[in-house]
């Protein structure tokens, strides 16, 4: 007897600029399979399975999921759910009502522990289903990759941000600070250094959640660069925190909100540029002080896209079908760098990504916690796409000052 199978994806966590690449790569790959009778999607990730609330993505022109692959954020709707065994419980009884096979959940580490929790309600249930956890964070802390579909477009935002900043901080010298997405990972913060072109280019400090922060060794970093350039650009990851690992934010203004996930909330708020752009005016005397949080924005902006990551999200939702199809079980479609620059997917077990963080590796940062090292350039230039945007500066030949004439020339 020939075996229909039944298909259904989710998103879930943050949007990103790529992830209906990944979605696009299901639904198109499994057209190529005749045995697949359904593709569906959930609306609003794993609570839209909770809640039986199905799209057909079989419904949909082969020129729409391109035009939707191409457009950024979640276009299937996500949730910031974090499903406990009893909650997965309830997907697995979903999956089972609509004789759904094969399920693939696109997301962070919280969404592949989603997989790794559902597969195994799957077997002790003894319902043949494929569980396969395709990879999706801006973040890039997906432990056992090389980097994750998303983060390489919003790097690319953040290093031409600072570019941009840079140029502007150039033209009205000053103190600019800016804090960027990473709670316990600084990939992203760190892509700022990428904005670089001449030799004193901003940002010129990069504090990261890898590292303790310190106010006062901050300060004192500040001023040094203030005095060399007469101005500083500063780069700060939301998650910066003292030696105790009390985020710097809470010992600014005490008590935060919290989201579901128990976590202080970060990207919520512009407080922490706002205060620590206060200590540099007060403490350091500096007039021109301002500051920014990029929020929302290095997610799923329009038009800054990087190419390498379009082609690999896509080819990771492509993987998973064939993987699921191909019968290779459950596991998590990583990213293995190979050569220079090239990429492998192999499957890896859910165990190894699950509920689990990457951070940045010691090699990648400088000694003295305020930058980054060489070796960072040489991880994210491939990353970015050779399209990145240049700019320039002026030569600036010096004219010889005229000698101003004075009194009567006769």
């Amino acid at each position: 007897m020939k075996v229909s199978h039944k298909i259904l994806v989710a998103q879930g966590g943050g949007p990103t600029a790529v992830i209906n690449q990944s979605l696009a790569g299901v639904a198109l790959e499994a057209r190529r399979f005749p045995d697949v009778s359904h593709v569906y999607g959930a609306l609003q990730g794993v609570r839209g399975i909770v809640n039986d609330d199905l799209v057909d993505l079989g419904q949909e022109t082969v020129a729409n999921l391109e035009a939707v692959a191409a457009t950024p954020a979640a276009a299937l709707g996500s949730t910031r759910d974090k499903p406990d065994r009893k909650y997965c419980q309830e997907i697995f009884k979903v999956l089972k009502a609509h004789a759904i096979d094969t399920f693939f959940y696109i997301g962070g580490n919280d969404s592949s522990d989603t997989v790794r929790i559902v597969a195994e309600e799957a077997k002790t249930s003894d319902h043949g289903l494929r569980a396969v956890h395709i990879p999706k964070t801006i973040d890039n802390d997906l432990v056992g990759f090389d980097h994750t579909p998303g983060y390489p477009s919003a790097a690319r935002f953040v290093a031409q941000a600072f570019a941009g900043a840079n140029l502007d901080n150039l033209a009205l010298k000053g103190v600019y600070v800016a804090v960027v997405m990473g709670r316990h990972a600084g990939f992203l913060t760190a892509a700022s250094a990428l904005a670089r072109k001449y030799p004193d280019d901003g940002p010129h400090l990069i504090y990261l959640p890898e590292r303790i922060f310190v106010v006062d060794k901050f300060l004192a970093d500040v001023k040094t660069v203030f005095e060399r350039h007469g101005r500083c650009i500063v780069a700060v990851s939301e998650g910066i925190h003292d030696e105790k690992g009390e985020a710097i934010i809470s010992k600014y203004i005490g008590e935060t909100e919290k989201d579901a996930h128990g976590n202080v909330q970060l990207s919520g708020t512009g407080a922490l540029a706002d205060l620590l752009c206060e200590d540099v005016k007060a403490k350091l005397g500096i007039k021109r002080v301002r500051g920014d949080t990029f929020g929302y924005l290095q997610r799923s902006f329009v038009g800054c896209v990087s190419k390498v990551d379009q082609r690999e999200a896509r080819e990771v939702g492509e993987k998973a079908v064939q993987y699921a199809l191909g019968g290779a079980g459950d596991g998590s479609v990583a990213i293995r760098r190979v050569a220079d620059y090239a990429v492998d997917y192999p499957l890896i077990p859910l165990a190894t990504v699950a509920g689990k963080t990457r951070v940045m590796e010691d090699h990648l940062i400088n000694a003295a916690g305020n930058d980054v090292t060489p070796a960072f350039f040489d991880y994210l230039r491939p990353l970015l796409g050779a399209d990145t945007i240049e700019v320039a500066q002026l030569r600036g030949a010096k004219v010889e000052k005229a000698k101003l004439l004075t009194g009567d020339s006769t």
